[in-house]
């Protein structure tokens, strides 16, 4: 039992000479003279230019907020990609469908050759896969077209949020018959108020 209040003193103790340890080693006037907080103003039309300029060309809400240079490549790169993936499955889809139609009207096609020769359930088969894969490629397009959107307009919110070192918190207590109209019956609570 002594050992342990003895290891208990010593951590303590140890911890109390780090917390000591760790004060600001820059002055007042300097951290004073380093940081110049920002005065954003708040425009509330911000946001909805934003998200207006991202809806009529993708990005440009980005390029309005400032955060093009690496947010730019991600939408054109994501809508890129799924518009390729669109057309290619959208090709090869058209490409077995013609062939399908061509064998069930009783003439040749390209899959019913001596060296490939696919089924007419293989056929339906990729038909369905290709027709999905477009429909997905379609989806995500759109899904990026949106997102890039909504996250234009957000930006422009957070941009106007004041994130600076002027935000208070001050506790405050209210007598307790201050508000009350019965003055008989004491009340007990504790209000939270901030400013900004």
């Amino acid at each position: 039992m002594r050992f342990r209040n003895y290891i208990v003193f010593v951590l303590l103790l140890a911890w109390g000479v780090n917390v000591e340890a760790q004060k600001d080693s820059i002055p007042t006037k300097e951290v004073s003279q380093l940081y110049q907080p920002k005065k954003v103003v708040y425009n509330p039309l911000s946001p909805s230019k934003a998200a207006f300029y991202s809806a009529v060309l993708p990005g440009a809400g980005q390029i309005y907020n400032n955060r093009y240079w690496w947010q730019l490549p991600l939408i054109y790169g994501g809508m890129a990609s799924s518009v390729y993936f669109f057309i290619d499955n959208s090709n090869q889809y058209d490409r077995v469908r013609t062939a399908f139609r061509r064998r069930k009207a009783g003439l040749s096609d390209e899959f019913n050759t001596p060296e490939l020769t696919l089924s007419d359930e293989a056929l339906e088969s990729a038909q369905r896969q290709f027709r999905q894969n477009r429909d997905l490629s379609l989806l995500t397009t759109v899904l990026i077209y949106v997102l890039q959107i909504v996250e234009a307009s957000v930006t422009a919110h957070l941009l106007q949020f004041d994130d600076s070192d002027d935000l208070s918190l001050t506790p405050t207590t209210i007598p307790p018959n201050a508000f009350s109209v019965d003055n008989d019956t004491p009340k007990i609570g504790l209000t939270l108020k901030y400013s900004f």
